[in-house]
């Protein structure tokens, strides 16, 4: 090594050196091109997780909206029978000609029957309605009203029925909530869905059971937000619009 010429050695020493951080530079490139396409698996597995969480909403969603349409198609045939009862008491009326025949059998039958569906029906102020149709037809046995009126008072009645298929709103009425009598306030979709929110900052819904009607307390977060939201719209007497909401259907089959 002594024997080599010194210009020589200097060579050797600064190609040494000029080679070592050419080195480095690629070692560091080869292991920032590794981190990159690591990062770029991790994003794609939190694409597929996306995709897979995606595609089970719009289950979900699909679901939710097979079973509105269902109860919507239930509650269209409860309508046409009531239509169609209404009819039939209409054409009994006409059968039956002369004003001096007694009405008292046809009003008492369809005050009957009307009190039935309110019983099957969704649980919304079920004792009042009831109580106004035992009210007519007292009076018209006790004859403190005459059988028109009382014909007319009952016809009024099945008109509310009706109506109250299809609205909208917010009221109030007292509620059987575990084991206890509250009054709460109440959100009714129609005869589909019905909400409720107490005093004490429960809120949930109507759930039916068998041939019974239960309300049960939101525990989900998110079911207690969609609730909350509802009853602040209907405040604002927003009722038209995208909700969401919990599944709380009322499914019912006409009979």
């Amino acid at each position: 090594m002594s024997n080599l010429p010194k210009r020589l050695l200097y060579s050797l020493v600064i190609t040494g050196t000029v080679l070592s951080p050419q080195l480095s530079a690629k070692d560091e490139m080869v292991k920032s091109i590794m981190e990159l396409r690591s990062q770029v698996e991790v994003l794609y597995g939190q694409i597929d997780e996306n995709k897979d969480v995606y595609k089970s909403q719009m289950k979900s969603y699909a679901l939710q909206i097979s079973d509105t349409e269902a109860q919507i198609n239930r509650q269209e045939t409860s309508l046409k029978l009531a239509r169609q009862n209404i009819e039939e008491t209409e054409k009994k009326l006409e059968s039956l000609g002369s004003a001096t025949v007694d009405l008292t059998p046809i009003v008492n039958e369809s005050i009957e029957s009307l009190i039935k569906e309110i019983k099957a029906g969704i649980p919304f102020k079920v004792n009042e309605r009831v109580a106004a149709l035992l009210q007519i037809k007292n009076d018209l046995k006790n004859g403190n009203i005459t059988q028109e009126k009382a014909l007319a008072l009952t016809w009024a009645n099945y008109d509310d029925a009706l109506r109250l298929t299809k609205e909208i709103g917010q009221f109030k009425q007292e509620i059987t909530l575990d084991g206890k009598d509250t009054m709460a306030k109440i959100a009714k979709i129609g005869s589909v869905m019905m909400f409720f929110a107490t005093p004490d900052d429960r809120v949930g819904y109507v759930k039916k059971n068998g041939e019974t009607y239960n309300y049960v307390v939101a525990a989900d977060k998110v079911e207690r937000e969609q609730i909350i939201d509802l009853f602040d719209s209907l405040q604002k007497q927003i009722r038209t619009g995208y909700f969401r909401l919990p599944n709380a259907l009322l499914l019912r089959g006409a009979k």
